[in-house]
């Protein structure tokens, strides 16, 4: 049997992440979905930003780290083990650090975002640019 020196299914989640940055994705996200994708997210968009919705259960606010750089979005930071579990029968739950890196939209403002962390769910909001966002037109009598 083979054995690998790296982790193949990270070297694939990778290589799929430089291709989606090569070929500039349209919209947010990295196209990954998954029980192995932490943290799991919803995205969405409503007239005036982009919102990224990430579960981060156990996760304190001062834990988590967003930056923004060359058109992406990273969210990281570190899931800690809870003290005194003992020895496990089963664990499904990871813990140690994640990273996951979302490509923001063209018309994205990156200069405008903000971040919250409540109840174990993170919300990003990504402004988009003005000249991006619906306007509402007057119409006068003639």
């Amino acid at each position: 049997m083979a054995r690998f020196a790296f982790d193949p299914v990270q070297g694939l989640i990778r290589l799929q992440e430089e291709l989606e940055r090569a070929h500039g994705k349209p919209l947010l996200g990295t196209g990954l979905a998954g029980a192995n994708v932490f943290p799991p997210v919803n995205i969405f968009t409503d007239e005036h930003a982009y919102v990224i919705r990430a579960e981060v259960p156990g996760i304190k606010p001062e834990q988590l780290n967003v930056q923004v750089e060359s058109g992406q979005v990273t969210i990281s930071g570190e899931r800690q083990p809870p003290a005194g579990e003992g020895s496990y029968h089963r664990r499904e739950r990871r813990f140690g650090r994640f990273s996951r890196t979302l490509q923001l939209p063209a018309d994205a403002d990156p200069g405008q975002i903000e971040a919250e962390a409540r109840n174990g769910l993170l919300t990003i909001r990504i402004h988009k640019q003005a000249a991006a966002r619906p306007r509402q037109v007057a119409v006068r009598a003639a």
